[in-house]
């Protein structure tokens, strides 16, 4: 009879992790730097290539860096969100064109319309390496203190800016 416990226990426990596994989120991929300052860095801006911005100029701001490419079916997807909060004038949202062409990025912008305050190029996409990007596009809240509060991994929608994001973003503006 004991040699038949082993084994069950073991049973239990992994239907445990099966059911524990199972009821998490597949966009929500934890990153290691919630709670972390984000990583420092001077990106050429889209528009004026002279230009330079970085998280150090939003210090003392609430603020998402939206990380997207011209190549990418999924940024297509939520731009239309993007547009409207942007609109909307609730938080400054500023992008990051990962991996792309300036030209091609500027053109999507131009067609599709521009939800950024700017938009800085990471065309070999070491910053993004930095943020631990797994894929365009993905989404940060970015707190006053410069800490990364917030990932969102995926195209931004309406539910998830809803419920999720906006909710922390005013809880952040306090």
């Amino acid at each position: 009879m004991k040699r038949f416990l082993i084994p069950l226990a073991v049973f239990i426990i992994l239907v445990g992790f099966l059911a524990v596994g199972l009821k998490l989120d597949p966009h929500e991929v934890p990153s290691p730097l919630i709670g972390k300052p984000a990583p420092a860095f001077s990106l050429p801006v889209l528009a004026d290539p002279a230009g330079r911005f970085g998280p150090t100029q939003m210090r003392g701001k609430v603020w998402l860096l939206n990380v997207w490419a011209s190549w990418c079916a999924s940024c297509r997807e939520e731009h239309e969100t993007l547009l409207d909060l942007a609109q909307r004038a609730i938080v400054p949202v500023y992008g990051m064109d990962y991996k792309d062409r300036p030209a091609d990025a500027e053109a999507w912008l131009n067609r599709l319309g521009n939800p950024y305050a700017a938009t800085v190029v990471d065309r070999d996409g070491r910053v993004g390496i930095d943020f631990g990007v797994y894929g365009v596009p993905e989404t940060y809240v970015i707190d006053k203190a410069g800490v990364i509060r917030y990932k969102l991994t995926g195209p931004l929608t309406r539910e998830n800016l809803e419920d999720k994001i906006l909710p922390l973003v005013r809880e952040l503006k306090k």
